[in-house]
């Protein structure tokens, strides 16, 4: 993308922060947080920038949101509840913060007559599939978490307003995106357990839960080669995966040598309720297109703990 108005939302968070720097010398950046998991030292080297713009906003807020969209060429909307497990406490802050939000911001567009839309979406779309890698075209979905219900609902709506008001849309289903500034998932979990006590780290499941995780520059990467092509649905991952031992062994290694690790089980022996034990993205679709990731999956692991680990 080159000469376009782009408004970020949750741009204050891991994803959004790094993909405004990515656009940010050939684009003006229109930026759109409320800060509730969002963090302002994620933009210090973006302030000062003539291309960029921060408002402090909800989303939901959607009188607000409109008077944002003026002018406005694509819409990255990235901001939602970041954390997979919240929602098993509070179920309605997937809802709320995923489904509701992204009607907010097509309502927003409509209203603006703004045209293209790139969401991020997940592999807990999926659910738990019978097919791996899982393909894009696989069904029927049923997720096991909130947090993929909502995701779900939520591409459904861009689907609807895409067809009734000629919107281009773009969905990218992430598997676990790692890497600069991550705030939340297996890594940063692990690294802040061992912050607190260096000599055992606790494991949740059984430790054999195997998933794909990429790099947040490939992910980025993608999303600007692919959105606007093909069908509009691509999933984002790596051929290979990584068990939740190797990710605890690198972080052992780099963080606290010698600690032991102590498995604490859980539900069919992933890590909690609505838990996906094992997760592959069938990508041969986003390489047709000539998307290339740069780092493996577990290479992807190594670089964000060492990206993480010294800055937490």
């Amino acid at each position: 993308m080159k000469g376009k108005r782009i408004l970020i939302t949750g741009i204050a968070g891991f994803i959004g922060s790094n993909m405004a720097e990515y656009f940010l010398d050939e684009n003006e950046i229109i930026g759109v947080d409320n800060l509730s998991s969002g963090r302002m030292e994620n933009l210090r080297d973006l302030e000062g920038n003539k291309n960029f713009i921060l408002h402090i906003n909800d989303v939901k807020n959607n009188d607000e949101l409109s008077k944002l969209m003026k002018g406005v060429d694509v819409v990255i909307h990235l901001s939602a509840n970041p954390d997979v497990r919240v929602g098993y406490d509070d179920p309605i802050v997937d809802f709320r913060e995923n489904t509701v939000a992204t009607h907010s911001v097509l309502e927003a567009m409509r209203k603006n007559d703004v045209k293209e839309i790139i969401f991020s979406s997940s592999s807990t779309i999926y659910g738990i599939p019978t097919i791996l890698p899982t393909p894009e075209n696989y069904g029927p979905l049923k997720p096991v978490s909130h947090y993929g219900a909502s995701k779900l609902a939520a591409e459904g709506f861009i689907s609807s307003y895409s067809s009734m008001y000629g919107f281009t849309s773009s969905i990218f289903r992430f598997a676990n995106v790692v890497g600069k500034r991550g705030t939340h998932g297996v890594i940063v979990d692990f690294i802040n357990k061992l912050k607190k006590d260096g000599k055992v780290l606790e494991v949740l499941g059984d430790g054999t839960q195997s998933k794909s995780y990429v790099d947040v520059q490939d992910v980025i990467s993608g999303i600007d080669l692919l959105h606007g092509k093909g069908d509009g649905i691509f999933n984002l991952g790596t051929a290979g995966r990584t068990t939740v031992m190797e990710i605890a062994d690198l972080v052992i290694k780099k963080e606290s040598p010698g600690a032991r690790i102590k498995l604490m089980g859980g539900p069919g022996g992933g890590g909690w309720a609505g838990d996906v034990k094992v997760m592959s993205l069938d990508i041969k679709k986003a390489q047709s297109f000539g998307w290339k990731y740069r780092m493996e999956s577990t290479d992807s692991v190594r670089n964000a703990i060492e990206e993480l680990g010294d800055k937490r």
